[in-house]
C-alpha cells in the first residue's frame, strides 16, 4: 500500500514539472537575439526619437562591445549613426531630434548591429507638418438692418472685419542654404563621428577627432561644394567604418597601426588651418589640393620607394 501512495505521488510530481516546462522554454525562445525599436510610429520635424532595445543574455559578446545604431532614409541615404552601450540589464537607449539631414518625408529604417546579431525597424517621418497653418478668417456677418418705425431711423451698425494675418516673408536662400550675417551659406547638417579615428584614439574627446570634427563642420561643410562631398563621402565611409571600429577594439596592435596610418592624413589636413576657405573655387582647390597630396603619401611614395629597393637590389 505504501509503495502505490508513493508512485502516486511521483506520477503527481513529475506530471505538474512537465506541465510547467514547455510554458517556460516556449518564453525563452520568444526572446530576440537583438531588438530594437522606437517610442513613437511617426515623428515631424523638431520631435525627440527615442531609439531602444536590449541583447538577449546568451548573445552577449566576451568582451565589452556597442551596439551600432543606422538610420537610412527612403531614397537609401544615411542620415544619422551611432554608437551606444548596454547598461547593466543588457539595455541600450539613444536620443537624436528629428530633422538635419533627414530632408525627405516617408519612412526611415533604423538598422542596429552587435556584432553578428541584427535588427531592424521603421518609423514615419513628416517633415514639417506638425506646423498648423491658420485657418481663414470667418467672413464678415452681414450688416444688421433694424427696422424701426417711421420717422426714426437708426443707423445700421458697422460690419465686423477681422484682420488676416500678414503673410510670412518668403526665404530669401534657396534650400539647403540659410542667412547667415547677411549671406546665404550652406546649412550645417548633424552628421555622425568619425568611428574609425574614435575608436583608435579611444574617446572622440581625444584633441585628433575633435580636429577632425571642427575641419568637417568649421571648414568643408561651409561650402556647397563641400556639403555635396561630405554626403557622398559619408555613404561610403559609414558602409564599412562600423566593422573596422569594431575590430580595432578587439586587436590592439590594429588600433596602434591605424593611429600610424592617420598621422600623414591629419599632418596634411592641418594645411586648412593656415588659410581662408570663402568660396567654392577655393574649396574646390584646397579640397583637390589634399587629395591629391595624400594620394602621393599613400600611394605614390611608397610605389617609388619599392621600385627604388628593387632596382639596387637587381643591379647587385
Amino acid at each position: 500500500m505504501k509503495i502505490i501512495a508513493f508512485s502516486t505521488i511521483l506520477l503527481l510530481t513529475f506530471s505538474i514539472l512537465s506541465f510547467g516546462m514547455p510554458t517556460f522554454v516556449h518564453a525563452q525562445s520568444n526572446e530576440l537575439p537583438l531588438s530594437v525599436g522606437t517610442d513613437y510610429p511617426g515623428y515631424a520635424e523638431n520631435s525627440e526619437i527615442i531609439i531602444s532595445g536590449q541583447v538577449r543574455e546568451s548573445s552577449l559578446a566576451d568582451y565589452p562591445q556597442d551596439v551600432t545604431i543606422m538610420i537610412v532614409s527612403p531614397n537609401g541615404t544615411i542620415v544619422a549613426i551611432a554608437q551606444v552601450s548596454l547598461d547593466s540589464n543588457n539595455q541600450y537607449s539613444h536620443s537624436l531630434t528629428a530633422g538635419g539631414m533627414m530632408s525627405n518625408d516617408g519612412e526611415y529604417v533604423i538598422k542596429a548591429n552587435y556584432g553578428a546579431q541584427k535588427a531592424e525597424t521603421t518609423f514615419n517621418y513628416a517633415g514639417g507638418s506638425d506646423d498648423i497653418s491658420t485657418p481663414p478668417p470667418p467672413p464678415p456677418p452681414p450688416p444688421v438692418v433694424v427696422e424701426e418705425p417711421e420717422p426714426v431711423v437708426v443707423e445700421e451698425p458697422e460690419p465686423i472685419l477681422i484682420a488676416e494675418p500678414e503673410p510670412e516673408p518668403e526665404p530669401l536662400c534657396g534650400e539647403g542654404t540659410v542667412m547667415k550675417d547677411g549671406k546665404c551659406v550652406a546649412e550645417k547638417n548633424e552628421g555622425g563621428g568619425c568611428l574609425i579615428a574614435t575608436a583608435a584614439f579611444g574617446s572622440e574627446m581625444a584633441p585628433q577627432v575633435q580636429f577632425l570634427r571642427e575641419i568637417r563642420d568649421n571648414t568643408v561643410m561651409s561650402t556647397q561644394s563641400g556639403t555635396t562631398f561630405m554626403t557622398g563621402f559619408n555613404q561610403f565611409y559609414y558602409s564599412f567604418s562600423p566593422y573596422v571600429a569594431d575590430y580595432e577594439r578587439e586587436n590592439p596592435v590594429s588600433k596602434e597601426a591605424v593611429k600610424v596610418t592617420l598621422t600623414p592624413l591629419l599632418t596634411s589636413l592641418t594645411l586648412l588651418n593656415y588659410v581662408d576657405v570663402d568660396t567654392e573655387e577655393e574649396m574646390l582647390g584646397y579640397g583637390i589640393g589634399i587629395i591629391l597630396l595624400n594620394i602621393g603619401m599613400y600611394f605614390v611614395a611608397p610605389a617609388a620607394a619599392i621600385i627604388a629597393i628593387k632596382n639596387r637590389i637587381n643591379r647587385n
